[in-house]
């Protein structure tokens, strides 16, 4: 029997997609600090769960193209990690654009990111007999009957919050 379970998440999903392309691997001392920048800032981020990474996945795409998808509290959290001047980030992005300034990669290797904010109701998901991945390592696993067992009915799902109550005066 399959145990099938699907992402305790609730409110919006903020997803981060960010990664490099080797555009000539024999530049090797143009790409590699890029790579170990991100590898730093993965680790750095584990050590400060406060900045409001939740989880990441590392993932290829070719044998140029590397790329991490993090899953993040919000995205306020996303934009101050991104702007704190004293999280590694700062200086890695500082160092990269002055390098790109002074014409020192010419297109040795590229960068890029892509930002989501889903919706609650505009993301559903479904394992079968799989750890925690992926949204559920960000958000936690729940049995997929807390929240449907068709798709459609997982999208349906909008987050129980009491009301609020108003205010006499």
């Amino acid at each position: 029997m399959v145990t099938r379970t699907t992402a305790g998440a609730e409110g919006d999903v903020v997803v981060l997609l960010i990664g490099m392309r080797i555009n000539r691997f024999w530049a090797v001392h143009l790409w590699l600090p890029v790579m170990l920048g991100m590898l730093r800032m993965l680790r750095d981020l584990r050590k400060e769960p406060e900045r409001g990474l939740l989880s990441h996945v590392l993932l290829t795409a070719s044998p140029r193209t590397y790329y991490v998808v993090q899953y993040w509290e919000s995205k306020d959290k996303l934009y101050a990690y991104a702007t704190a001047s004293d999280a590694f980030h700062h200086k890695a992005w500082a160092r990269l654009n002055r390098k790109e300034r002074a014409g020192k990669l010419r297109g040795q290797v590229g960068i890029w990111h892509e930002s989501y904010v889903v919706p609650e109701g505009s993301y559903e998901a479904i394992y079968g007999d799989m750890p925690a991945f992926g949204l559920a390592a960000a958000h936690g696993q729940i049995p997929l009957e807390q929240r449907g067992r068709y798709a459609k009915d997982r999208l349906a799902h909008r987050t129980q919050r009491a009301p609020v109550a108003e205010k006499s005066g």
